[in-house]
């Protein structure tokens, strides 16, 4: 797959409704419609998008006059991308397809106060043990698979990410592959806590976790990997996976709940970082005055009451201090919806559903809330990080 003939946003355009159209498929006329582009121009997208990989013939559709319509739908064995959740005590890796389908998955414990040497080290083995795992499910992957496509972590090297606009390093091992020309592994999005800065690739002051701030995380794992990475906040990533479904809200909050609190806000269709990827530090609004201290210097933090809430558990305490925040986010951006997730919340998902619906009710808020995001929305949020900018969103 050749990225940087994807830096068309016409091309990406026409790619993501392909991806949205799903096994179904979508027609050149419907593309054209959907798109305001020409049919000429249509045809001329989908047969570079076709002779690329990245589109294929997916039947025909009947027609109102003339012959049937050709179908056409998105290949997802045609690129490959790593998403990593490096949460507080735990470490997930995954392997989605070019529709962000998981193929492959790792777990393991891990203290993000070791270090940052020894969990970047971490990191980058289960990188290598997921590509390999991954390898396996990409022979089995059914008949857009090539039998010569391995997935090897340096595969990808011939492809310049920043081309696709994605805001990451690529690794120095970036030699194309000699031999065949396998489905690409388009590199590594990275979630963890915040605060950071999305844009230099390095962690700031994470509550608890002081030592992490500076630290060059991207490089390094860029390095490490050979391949090109992104960094971003768990939570914007979390919600950029739930902003890319189709059915997907035009704005909302993306409130997790894990072992630390934030918000992932996405207004208008796109993920709202901040210039400094300040945006959503939902559990350092400070809720009483004189309550408890926080790690991150202040008190009466809204992280640090739903923590101490829960862990006397309280869940229904927690959920009325987590419908508080929630209520501050629905006044200040008029949101059209409050989504919840991280694992407190997916331990009790009725108590804290109710109870923030509870809170926003009673104050005239109209915001539905629903639980939406499933154990891995952070991982797999991360490996959209990387897919994204393929589709032009």
């Amino acid at each position: 797959m050749n990225v940087p003939a994807l830096r068309s946003p016409n091309a990406a355009l026409v790619l993501d409704l392909l991806r949205t159209a799903g096994e179904t498929g979508i027609s050149r006329l419907e593309l054209a419609e959907r798109t305001g582009l020409t049919p000429q121009a249509v045809s001329k997208i989908t047969a570079r998008l076709r002779s690329e990989g990245l589109a294929t013939e997916a039947g025909h559709r009947a027609s109102t006059g003339g012959k049937p319509r050709t179908v056409l739908r998105l290949v997802p064995t045609a690129g490959y991308a790593v998403g990593v959740h490096l949460d507080r005590d735990e470490l997930t890796t995954l392997l989605t397809d070019l529709a962000g389908t998981v193929v492959a998955r790792r777990t393991r414990a891990l203290d993000l106060g070791a270090g940052a040497g020894p969990v970047l080290d971490a990191v980058a083995e289960e990188v290598r043990g997921l590509l390999t795992a991954g390898s396996a499910a990409r022979v089995q992957a059914g008949p857009d698979v090539r039998p010569d496509a391995g997935l090897d972590p340096g595969l990808d090297a011939g492809l310049d990410a920043r081309a696709a606009g994605l805001n990451c390093v690529p690794g120095p091992d970036s030699a194309p592959a000699a031999g065949p020309d396998p489905a690409p592994v388009l590199g590594v999005g990275v979630a963890m806590p915040g605060p950071l800065d999305h844009r230099a690739g390095v962690p700031g002051r994470v509550t608890g976790f002081p030592e992490w701030e500076g630290h060059p995380v991207r490089e390094e794992l860029a390095r490490r990997l050979g391949l090109p990475v992104v960094l971003d906040k768990d939570t914007n990533a979390a919600a950029l996976g739930l902003a890319v479904r189709p059915a997907a809200p035009g704005s909302f909050a993306y409130v997790h709940l894990g072992t630390g609190l934030g918000a992932g806000l996405v207004l208008g269709g796109a993920p709202l970082r901040g210039d400094r990827t300040g945006a959503g530090e939902l559990g350092h609004q400070t809720v009483q005055l004189d309550g408890p201290p926080c790690g991150c210097g202040g008190r009466g933090c809204l992280e640090v009451l739903c923590l101490a809430a829960v862990a006397r558990g309280d869940d229904a305490g927690a959920a009325r201090i987590l419908g508080a925040g929630a209520a501050n986010v629905v006044r200040l951006l008029d949101i059209d919806e409050v989504l919840l997730g991280g694992r407190l919340v997916l331990a009790a998902p009725e108590v804290f559903a109710g109870g923030v619906r509870e809170v926003l009710d009673g104050l005239g808020l109209t915001a539905p809330v629903r639980v939406a995001g499933e154990r891995d929305a952070v991982a797999e949020g991360a490996a959209w990080l990387i897919l994204a900018p393929v589709f032009g969103t």
